[in-house]
C-alpha cells in the first residue's frame, strides 16, 4: 500500500517525511513560520510516540495530501448531476467514484459520502428514520456506547426519547435476551448497535431479529470496526441493518469524515435529503476526494492482511497486559480495542493518572470508564487501548508484548520522572525502527 521502510538507527533526530510533507513545511516556514513550527512539532510527536488510542490511525501520504487539493476552492451543494452551483463536473466525478467504491467495499447498494463526521452521519440517519421525540433503544456511553447514541446533552438525547439497554454485569458483553426484553417493553422506533468501546463481535443478525420483532429500524454504527468489516475480519451489518453509519478514519485509515450506507432505495433517498439540505450545506469535496483514495486502498488485498494483523496485535497486547496483572474487561478482545481495568494492578491507580504518566513516557492512550465504573468520567478506573496505528507502522506480536512491558514499567513507577525518561528512550527507539508511512 505504501513503503514500510525499517531502519536500525535508534536516534530520533530525523523524522522521515515524504517530499510533499517536506515541501509543505518549507512553504509554510516562508509564509507562516508559526504554523510551520506547530505542524513540525506535531509531526515529530506522532513519529516518536506510540499511538494506542483506538479511534486514531496514521493515514498514508496519498490520503493525507489529497485532503489539501484544488477541490477545497469550490462549493458543490447538492449531489452529482443536481448541484446548486455551476462548474461541478469534476466534483460530480470524484463523488461518484467515492460512492461506487464505498458500495463495493461494504457490499451495499447506496452510499452517501458527504457527512462531515460520524456524528453528522448519525444526525442525518436519525432524522431520516425517526421523527423528533421517537423512542430509540441504545447502549449508554458509560457502557461503551457513543455520545451520539443518546447522551442527554447531545442532539440525540435532546430530540429523541432514549431508552438504554446494558451489558451483562458478569460477562461485560451484550445480553441479547435482555435487549429483546427491553425492546418489547419500550417498542422503540429504532435500535442502535455498534459502539465506541466494545471489544467483542457484534451479532448483527440477532439485532435485526430483535428489531423485526418490535417493528423497529436497526441502525449499525460501525465507526470503530469499519475497516475490520470492509476486510471481512468482523461480520458485516449487511444485510441485517436498515442503515449503517461510520467514520472514515479509525480502522478504515482514511480522512476524518463520515459515511452512510444502505441497501434500500427509498431509505437512501430519505438519507440524502437529511444530509443535504437537512443537516449540512456544502460538502467538503477535498475530503470526499480523500475518502475515494481511502476506499481504493481498502479494496486492495494488502488491506485485508493489515486488518488481520490489527486483531492479532490486539490479542497479543491484551495477553501481555494480563500477564502483568491487568484485568481485561470481558476477558479480552475480538477486535482492535480492549478495555483495561487498572484496579487489580493498583486500587489507587486511575485512568486519568495512567493517561498522563504514559504520555510523559511517549505512549498515547485515553482514560476510559469500564462497565459499572465507580469513578467519574474524567477520572475513570480504566484505559481504552487499540492497535490500528501501531499496526500501520508494521509492528507485530513481539512488539505488542514489549509495549505491554513498557506500559507496566511506566505505571508501576507511579509517574516517576527517571523511569518515564527511560521508557521514553525505548519508545523512541521502537518508533525509529518502525517509522510512520512516508
Amino acid at each position: 500500500m505504501w513503503p514500510m521502510t525499517r531502519t536500525t538507527d535508534t536516534s530520533a533526530a530525523a523524522v522521515p517525511m515524504d517530499a510533499l510533507s517536506t515541501g509543505l513545511l518549507a512553504l509554510l516556514n516562508e509564509k507562516d513560520a508559526i504554523v510551520a513550527r506547530i505542524l513540525a512539532d506535531e509531526a515529530t510527536r506522532q513519529a516518536t510516540t506510540i499511538e494506542l488510542i483506538a479511534s486514531e490511525n496514521h493515514v498514508g501520504p496519498a490520503v493525507m495530501h489529497t485532503m489539501g487539493n484544488w477541490m477545497t476552492n469550490k462549493y458543490a451543494e447538492g449531489y452529482p448531476g443536481k448541484r446548486y452551483y455551476g462548474g461541478c463536473r469534476f466534483h460530480d466525478e470524484i463523488e461518484d467514484l467515492a460512492r461506487t467504491r464505498a458500495c463495493e467495499l461494504f457490499g451495499c447498494r447506496f452510499a452517501n459520502v458527504q457527512p462531515h463526521s460520524g456524528a453528522s452521519a448519525n444526525i442525518a440517519a436519525y432524522m431520516a428514520m425517526c421523527k423528533p421525540g421517537a423512542t430509540i433503544l441504545s447502549l449508554p456511553i458509560k457502557s461503551g456506547g457513543h455520545l451520539s447514541h443518546g447522551l442527554k446533552v447531545n442532539f440525540s438525547g435532546t430530540f429523541y426519547k432514549i431508552v438504554e439497554y446494558d451489558l451483562d454485569p458478569k460477562t461485560e458483553t451484550l445480553d441479547y435476551d435482555a435487549i429483546q426484553s427491553a425492546a418489547e417493553a419500550c417498542k422503540p422506533a429504532m435500535i442502535i448497535c455498534g459502539y465506541s468501546a466494545y471489544p467483542r463481535v457484534i451479532d448483527f443478525a440477532r439485532f435485526r431479529k430483535i428489531a423485526d420483532s418490535v417493528g423497529a429500524y436497526l441502525l449499525a454504527d460501525i465507526a470503530h470496526i469499519a475497516g475490520l468489516v470492509a476486510s471481512g475480519v468482523h461480520p458485516s451489518p449487511f444485510p441485517h441493518a436498515h442503515v449503517v453509519t461510520t467514520t472514515t478514519h479509525k480502522t478504515l485509515r482514511g480522512p476524518r469524515g463520515g459515511l452512510i450506507l444502505s441497501d434500500d432505495e427509498e431509505t437512501a433517498k430519505k438519507i440524502d435529503r437529511k444530509v443535504f439540505p437537512g443537516s449540512q450545506g456544502g460538502p467538503l469535496m477535498h475530503i470526499i476526494a480523500a475518502k475515494a483514495v481511502c476506499f481504493g486502498e481498502a479494496l486492495r488485498p494488502e488491506f485485508k492482511e493489515y486488518c488481520r494483523r490489527i486483531v492479532a496485535n490486539a490479542g497479543a497486547l491484551a495477553d501481555g497486559l494480563a500477564e502483568h496483572g491487568y484485568r481485561l474487561c470481558s476477558g479480552g478482545t475480538d477486535n482492535h480495542l480492549m478495555l483495561v481495568d487498572l484496579r487489580p494492578r493498583s486500587e489507587d491507580l486511575t485512568g486519568a493518572d495512567a493517561e498522563s504518566w504514559l504520555e510523559t513516557a511517549g505512549i498515547i492512550v485515553n482514560k476510559n470508564g469500564i462497565p459499572n465504573d465507580p469513578r467519574p468520567p474524567m477520572v475513570t478506573s480504566g484505559l481504552r487501548l487499540g492497535t490500528p496505528a501501531i499496526t500501520t507502522r508494521g509492528m507485530r506480536e513481539p512488539q505488542m508484548h514489549r509495549i505491554a512491558g513498557l506500559i507496566d514499567r511506566a505505571l508501576a513507577a507511579g509517574g516517576a520522572e527517571k523511569v518515564a525518561c527511560e521508557v521514553r528512550r525505548e519508545v523512541r527507539a521502537l518508533c525509529t525502527e518502525f517509522p510512520l508511512p512516508h
